[in-house]
């Protein structure tokens, strides 16, 4: 069951036995059913500020309806904020009481806020047409390449494992072994390059997509400014947020835009894509790749 199913069946249930309440319990309860959105953030406190009701009288309700307290009522409340199901307000004033916890809370809240401004940032800054015609391009192509050193390598593999489900010619590189002008030596304008290199710029990556670009291959880039070297020779550019607290920059909006880049690739593509994914994964459970869920 889905937390937001989790969540509707907790409003159910104050709903039928509303009547069974104590008439502060019953206020209480009015409350919640009335402002669903604010129990996942709201403290015992300020809940019963603002249903004018003593703090007590929350905790009754919540064990009236089978829970143990008001934490564990709330519980349901908070993982549909957390799962996306809430509105952005919900999330920010979410976040803002993670904070307010300290320690490890304020790291949290931070990560949290970054990944989720990451990935905001990026897709308003896409053009869907650009992405339409990245797409089709992927979809006309002999080859596609797709480019990245050090942590975008993973998620060019990614990108590229996911695309062999269904699409042949699909190829990370640099491949082991290999360089990654080597890997592109016999591209030409058949063929698509997707590259992948945020500041510091990798040198590699920089060279790949000129050699590329001078060969009539058509350049993707994903980067992390309009000025970046490979934005600036690339057919199709799209800007990728990855603002983080943490040492490393994010890969979260990368990966959310390669996702993205590929299910429009897969919405330009023929039927028969859709049904080699199908025997993709059919195969797979012949041969017993994926355990039987025991639910």
């Amino acid at each position: 069951m889905s937390q937001t199913s989790v969540s509707n069946a907790v409003l159910d249930r104050l709903s039928e036995e509303l009547d069974e309440l104590t008439p502060e319990a019953r206020k209480a309860a009015r409350y919640v059913l009335e402002n669903p959105r604010d129990v996942g953030f709201l403290t015992v406190r300020e809940f019963a500020d603002a249903a004018n009701v003593k703090p007590n009288t929350i905790v009754r309700m919540a064990r009236q309806v089978g829970f143990d307290g008001y934490d564990d009522f709330r519980e349901p409340f908070r993982e549909a904020i957390r799962a996306g199901t809430a509105t952005l307000p919900d999330r920010a004033r979410w976040l803002q009481d993670i904070q307010k916890r300290g320690g490890m809370g304020r790291l949290y809240a931070d990560m949290a806020t970054s990944a989720l401004r990451n990935v905001e940032e990026t897709f308003a800054a896409v053009d869907q047409a650009e992405m339409s015609a990245a797409a089709k391009a992927v979809w006309d192509s002999r080859n596609v390449y797709t480019l990245g050193v050090g942590v975008n390598h993973a998620n060019a593999s990614n990108f590229t494992y996911l695309a062999s489900t269904g699409m042949t010619q699909f190829h990370a590189i640099p491949r082991p072994g290999s360089t990654s002008v080597d890997d592109l030596a016999w591209a030409d304008s058949r063929d698509v390059l997707i590259a992948i290199t945020s500041r510091p710029y990798r040198s590699e990556v920089i060279a790949a997509a000129e050699m590329a670009k001078e060969q009539g291959v058509t350049v993707i880039a994903l980067s992390d400014s309009p000025a970046s070297p490979i934005a600036r020779i690339a057919d199709h550019s799209f800007i990728i947020a990855m603002d983080t607290p943490q040492f490393f920059p994010s890969s979260v909006s990368t990966l959310a835009l390669l996702e993205t880049l590929l299910s429009f690739v897969i919405a330009s593509a023929s039927d028969e894509v859709v049904g080699r994914v199908e025997k993709f994964h059919e195969r797979r459970q012949q041969l017993g790749f994926y355990q039987e869920d025991p639910s």
